[in-house]
């Protein structure tokens, strides 16, 4: 008889969250098609919308992260922390899991911390090479840790961690499409060399100046075509001020890149945020990526994450403060040499982890066995 599988996944907030939680769910299915899976979010957040569009349940969690700026903001949220703790203690006895995943986000705080007060094994997908707070505090109770860098026991009780790598999105390495076909099919010149700028879906201040301040370089440089992601917050002020300093016929302006399997098929180098998931996705496509970290994330996690790829030369680091006057100097720089771009491309291939989904949704169901096989012990013994 086929075992009933119920599991929660908890996290959300961004697409380097999300993404994964959902490529664990789909391996899960894949292993145990009838496994029962309910995610628990953030109420407000991306994954509300993103959840449901991919065919699974959500239930929303008021939780909010700390105000850093504004401490007297934080009595709020203190609020709506121990209020998404009550709401979480009441899914959680609903729904009665066998094991509760966090992958990171507000909503994984309070589920995983009620989940393991009521000895539900919790498994902790840490994406970055940096733990962060909640994470740390969440490990003391945690049965497994599934990472995706070299150290962690820096942070994480050794015994603990099982190294996986992180998910990515399956539509990646689904629709992956041969260079010359995908640059034909975006109406750019195969001959020419190609580089894809990604600031993530909001956008990236620093990245996007960059590009303006350097129209002119752009424009001596015909043989490199960029993408040019602005990001849907900045693209209208974006579009203007390029058409108003005269766009270059190399330079493909969008505010989202929505098929983003065929840019990075066509690209030869991508320019980037240093997101966990997102240097995921690069290792496993074996891309060259220039990475310029975000400055505005806890404990500086971005830096943390490029340099560990720059340690072993499979990237290459622009500082956010440095990338208007550098960044597309050292992507035309880059582009243009060949054995630079085949070096970056074999080092970052050889950090990849193409089953990490796998790895990680196997451990999830022998958690799940071992409670259930303790459950089943328990009620025997109180049956006698």
């Amino acid at each position: 008889m086929e075992q009933d599988y119920r599991i929660i996944i908890s996290g959300g907030g961004t697409g380097g969250h999300i993404f994964p939680a959902l490529s664990i769910a789909d391996a899960i299915r894949a292993i145990q098609p009838n496994a029962q899976i309910l995610f628990v979010g953030a109420d407000n957040r991306m994954e509300m919308q993103r959840v449901p569009e991919a065919g699974y349940k959500i239930v929303g969690l008021p939780i909010a992260g700390f105000n850093r700026k504004n401490l007297l903001k934080n009595i709020k949220v203190l609020w709506l922390i121990l209020k998404s703790q009550r709401m979480a203690k009441k899914i959680i006895k609903d729904f009665k899991p066998q094991v509760a995943v966090g992958v990171g986000g507000y909503a994984s705080g309070p589920t995983l911390k009620v989940a393991a007060s009521l000895d539900i094994p919790t498994l902790i997908q840490e994406q970055n090479s940096y733990a962060g707070v909640t994470n740390k505090i969440l490990a003391r109770k945690a049965k497994m840790i599934c990472v995706a860098y070299d150290g962690m026991e820096r942070f994480f009780p050794h015994e603990k961690l099982k190294m996986t790598g992180n998910p990515v999105r399956n539509t990646l390495l689904n629709r992956r499409t041969a260079r010359e076909e995908a640059l034909r099919t975006l109406g750019i010149n195969p001959e020419g060399r190609c580089v894809l700028i990604v600031g993530g879906s909001l956008g990236a201040r620093s990245m996007n100046e960059s590009v303006l301040a350097n129209i002119e370089t752009i424009k001596a440089n015909p043989d490199v075509h960029f993408i040019w992601q602005t990001g849907k917050i900045y693209y209208e002020e974006m579009l203007a001020r390029i058409n108003e300093a005269g766009k270059p016929e190399n330079l493909t302006v969008t505010d989202f890149v929505s098929d983003m399997a065929l840019a990075l098929s066509a690209a030869d180098l991508v320019v980037s945020r240093a997101g966990a998931g997102s240097i995921s996705e690069f290792a496993l496509l074996g891309k060259a990526v220039i990475l310029v970290p975000s400055p505005n994330v806890s404990e500086d996690h971005q830096t943390k994450n490029a340099m560990a790829l720059v340690d072993k030369q499979a990237a290459i680091h622009v500082a956010d403060v440095k990338a208007k006057d550098e960044l597309i100097q050292t992507a035309i720089a880059t582009v243009k040499d060949y054995d630079k771009l085949k070096t970056l491309e074999q080092n970052i291939l050889e950090m990849a982890r193409p089953n990490a989904a796998q790895q990680i949704a196997q451990e999830v169901l022998m958690l799940a066995d071992a409670y259930i096989e303790k459950e089943t012990r328990r009620k025997n013994e109180n049956v006698r």
